[in-house]
């Protein structure tokens, strides 16, 4: 389609969305179950269609574009309902891993059935839940194999002004600063797009992406934005078979802040598990050798003398070892003990292959084969000796974006980690996409990390994605996919540090697509003791660390430190080694995107509870109140807090340790310093001798 053609589409659906403003009565709606919210469709006169948004009788989206523009047909206007279809659905599903096991899936839905006059048949699939809307395009185009599409012309235009949370709209790396705007002043943004609006806090973003690009968001007017999505390399926004239905679009709402981390709308708008037998995908705890080479004390790298390395021929046996390989088998036994003495799954380790001497910035095709060791790794023995003592062994498969290369190793690569005792795999990919051309989250990747993950499925490996495509909630239906990363994650404190606000906002806006292996647990926070050429420090004190165990919700838990510095702290390193990683229930307890967020989550299948708060720059004191603990139960606290005067900054080691009772009648205020934080094991009292010489608090 030319560019004339195309902005006709635009004005036309300007000039229909004008025209709509005032003619919303009447129009097919549905309503959520609590009555608050109302979606409702419109039609206008030219058969261009759009949707409004209302809470509480007060418009939150006006009258905004639906549709997508193909170079084969008209699926921009011209349409008629012909039929509207509405159901009610309010069922429950239990989840292999999660934040709470049993989710409710209750909604309404409209479908609207509509036909143009060049045959198309269009399905408008709308979903009105107590915690936001959803919809999605569902397309049948006669006479056609497949589709080209070149825009999207989805709209969000909001009523009114408010402030919002997200990153700017980027199709290859999410690993940006958020920053806190006016919706009015922001250019484009990533999804989620998190705000506050008339008192109503909300988040658009996607569910249920496949075969298809991810969406970002830009601005076409003071609070209007509209559908971008990331293209292929010759500007075509994706290919699609003429029968296909597209990503969920959602708004997800709430009265408070906490209302976003507390809806499963992104996961209920998701298929129920392809894999049928799921006990083998479990949560996992781990360590590894990554801080070491993350700080810049050791190197992926086995050897400096090589600029360039070709596999099958560069011969490492002649050459000189740079002496800082962190990933040799003396040293990776090292942390095999140290996570068996103290109760962890797993120790992952990266820099084993060859190939790290040039991976990195050379659009190299053949870069790993992901099966050939460095001459001081020893894969048999490792392995032997980690089964000796209980630990799994986590696989790293960096891909330098050499998606070709992964692809034509994946089945040797993915056999060789059965063969080798390894059931879960970090996988990356850093750099410009080979192919060359494609983005990080366009269509062709798209397809390429659900291949990934449901190939991994056929060999019962688990995947965590690091640079790959956010959440948008297939874990449900390939659970699988137990991690991902996404976003900048606790690696950007050794280069230069993340804002201290940075973990009050990621849980309202990436992580509502899903979770996020964010890779806590640093209690060395000052990166030149681990290498002196490194200034850094991480901005958070040990007590937010240990908080974030449970406000960053992952079923893959970092403890991120060497165990060095673990040694030295003990009596804190405590509560990471009892912090739960898979859970009953989760109860969000306060929060403001910025500023703080505190919240309590219950160990699957016990009675015990954990507590966690992060604080901004401002600190954040906490007025608790235990009423989600069971009547009648004494239950035995361990607060970790900040010392009076602890600053991330200037103090970032000082906390105190207290023991004490809890009922479901305690209150207790807690204070969470600059960059701060706390955590609380809340144990269930079995023996009475247990709580002799502690008092309530």
């Amino acid at each position: 389609m030319n560019q004339t053609l195309k902005f006709s589409f635009r004005n036309l659906f300007l000039s229909c969305v004008c025209l709509l403003l005032f003619a919303c009565g009447g129009n097919p709606e549905i309503i959520s179950p609590d009555g608050r919210t109302r979606l409702s469709f419109v039609t206008g006169a030219d058969g261009c269609m759009a949707y409004t948004v209302e809470r509480d009788g007060k418009p939150l989206i006006l009258p905004s574009a639906l549709g997508l523009v193909v170079q084969e047909r008209n699926l921009a206007g011209g349409f008629s309902v012909r039929e509207i279809v509405k159901r009610s659905v309010d069922e429950t599903w239990t989840q292999p891993w999660g934040e709470n096991k049993i989710l409710r899936d209750c909604h309404n839905e409209m479908t609207a059935v509509l036909k143009n006059d060049d045959g198309v048949l269009l399905t408008l699939r709308f979903r009105a839940f107590d915690d936001g809307v959803a919809f999605r395009y569902e397309w049948e185009v006669p006479d056609l194999d497949s589709l080209t599409v070149t825009d999207e012309l989805t709209e969000f235009r909001f009523a009114e002004d408010g402030v919002s949370w997200s990153i700017p709209g980027n199709f290859n790396t999410y690993e940006l600063l958020y920053r806190e705007l006016p919706v009015s002043a922001v250019e484009n943004a990533n999804t989620p797009f998190t705000f506050r609006v008339d008192g109503t806090y909300g988040s658009i973003h996607e569910a249920a992406l496949y075969d298809f690009p991810e969406m970002n968001l830009y601005r076409t007017d003071s609070l209007a934005f509209k559908a971008e999505l990331a293209p292929l390399p010759d500007g075509i926004k994706a290919r699609i078979p003429s029968k296909f239905m597209t990503a969920w679009r959602t708004i997800q709402v709430g009265d408070k802040a906490v209302d976003l981390i507390n809806s499963s709308l992104i996961l209920n708008l998701n298929e129920p598990s392809k894999i049928a037998d799921t006990l083998w995908i479990k949560p996992q705890k781990y360590i590894g050798v990554w801080w070491d080479m993350i700080t810049g004390k050791g190197s992926w790298a086995y050897t400096d003398e090589l600029t360039s390395v070709k596999l099958g021929e560069t011969d490492y046996s002649k050459t000189k070892p740079n002496g800082k390989h962190s990933a040799n088998t003396a040293n990776v036994k090292r942390y095999i003990d140290f996570a068996a003495a103290n109760g962890f799954d797993a120790v992952l380790v990266e820099g084993w292959n060859e190939g790290w001497e040039d991976w990195f910035g050379n659009s190299k095709d053949y870069v790993f084969d992901f099966v050939t060791p460095y001459p001081d790794f020893d894969v048999k023995e490792v392995h032997r000796y980690a089964a000796s003592k209980g630990i799994k062994m986590m696989m790293h498969h960096e891909t330098s974006a050499s998606v070709r290369n992964y692809e034509r190793h994946m089945d040797k690569a993915y056999q060789f980690m059965v063969d080798n005792g390894y059931n879960s795999v970090k996988s990356g990919y850093v750099g410009n996409i080979i192919p060359r051309g494609e983005h990080h989250y366009g269509q062709w990747m798209n397809n390429h990390y659900l291949y990934a993950v449901t190939k991994a499925a056929d060999y019962k490996i688990m995947v965590n994605a690091h640079e790959a495509t956010r959440p948008t909630g297939i874990c449900r239906t390939y659970p699988n996919l137990i991690g991902n990363e996404s976003a900048r994650g606790t690696e950007y404190e050794s280069f230069g540090g993340n804002k201290v606000y940075h973990t009050t906002i990621l849980p309202f806006t990436r992580l509502v697509g899903g979770p996020m292996d964010y890779t806590p647990g640093i209690f060395e926070t000052h990166c030149n003791k681990m290498n002196p050429a490194n200034n850094s420090q991480v901005r958070s004190t040990i007590a937010r660390q240990l908080a974030l165990y449970v406000t960053m919700y992952s079923p893959l838990q970092m403890a991120a430190d060497i165990p060095e510095n673990y040694e030295r702290f003990m009596d804190a390193f405590q509560f990471i080694k009892d912090v739960a990683i898979d859970w009953d229930e989760t109860n969000y307890l306060e929060a403001e995107p910025g500023e703080y967020i505190t919240i309590a989550r219950k160990a699957k299948g016990t009675g015990d509870w954990y507590v966690g708060c992060t604080a901004g720059e401002n600190g954040h004191t906490s007025k608790l109140v235990f009423d989600f603990l069971t009547p009648g139960k004494q239950y035995i606290a361990t607060v970790y807090a900040d010392a009076k005067d602890a600053d991330w900054k200037e103090n970032p080691q000082a906390y105190t340790i207290k023991k004490g009772i809890l009922t479901n009648k305690s209150k207790l205020n807690l204070r969470a310093a600059n960059g701060g934080g706390y955590a609380i094991s809340i144990k269930e009292v079995k023996d009475k001798a247990e709580v002799k010489g502690l008092k309530k608090f």
